[in-house]
């Protein structure tokens, strides 16, 4: 009780907070990806999310994160999460930034949100419509070229939506079936994220005071003489299982 006491008293802040945090890097994303490029729009992204992960300790947060297990450089990636929160995009930002992750999204997320918004249109992310099964593939296919390409991260959560009390919800097959087939020398990485879904427990007013939020690369999934199939439910297997719900 005394932690929704003290959120009711504090959340005020940390509202203002994320949203001057998301006012003030829109125009600093739109003049780096304007007129200095790929790079500068990146690391300013970089900038916000360090200050959105950090804007948190406001709210007694303790985190546990784990970035120690080796990921190549040279091979594009495909992180494959668990979905607590839209927390879980800028968490993952933060563990896996050399590695220039990139999102699955849904078209609601790209518009309307202060330098969020901005960075899922222009920073390579896939935009999906949930509604057209034909377009989300399609889109899906193209993101896992672009990874192909330029050996960076892309990050799909197969759940399809957010889990309200932390378990883990069943896997969707086709998103991840696609991007295993665009991009075929990519490196299938686990993370486990746990804890963030506090942060929209009471639908972020107030956000509970003294969270715990953990996330943890996990190894790497071989993908030699498996299915896509298998690919995924190995991956939820081992999130089930770090986060102790096999």
């Amino acid at each position: 009780m005394w932690r929704k006491i003290l959120g009711w008293v504090i959340s005020p802040f940390y509202v203002i907070i994320f949203f001057t945090i998301l006012c003030f890097f829109h125009p600093i994303q739109y003049i780096a990806f304007r007129f200095f490029g790929y790079q500068a729009h990146k690391r300013s992204v970089d900038y916000m999310i360090y200050s959105l992960v950090y804007s948190l300790y406001l709210m007694g947060v303790r985190y546990r994160f784990d970035a120690s297990q080796p990921l190549p450089k040279d091979k594009p990636l495909i992180i494959i999460s668990n979905h607590q929160s839209m927390f879980d995009i800028p968490i993952i930002g933060y563990l896996l930034d050399e590695h220039h992750p990139k999102y699955v999204t849904k078209r609601e997320l790209a518009s309307g949100i202060p330098s969020i918004s901005f960075n899922i249109r222009h920073g390579g992310s896939a935009i999906i419509d949930r509604k057209d099964t034909k377009q989300a593939l399609m889109a899906l296919k193209s993101f896992g070229e672009y990874l192909e390409k330029t050996n960076r991260a892309g990050c799909i959560f197969p759940e399809g939506t957010r889990s309200r009390t932390g378990e883990v919800k069943p896997f969707k097959p086709k998103g991840l079936m696609m991007l295993l087939r665009a991009a075929p020398n990519a490196v299938v990485v686990p993370v486990a994220i746990d804890g963030a879904w506090e942060i929209m427990r009471y639908n972020a007013m107030p956000v509970p005071f003294g969270m715990k939020i953990s996330a943890t690369v996990l190894p790497t999934i071989s993908r030699e003489g498996k299915t896509p199939e298998q690919i995924l439910e190995e991956a939820e297997a081992v999130i089930k299982q770090h986060l102790g719900q096999s």
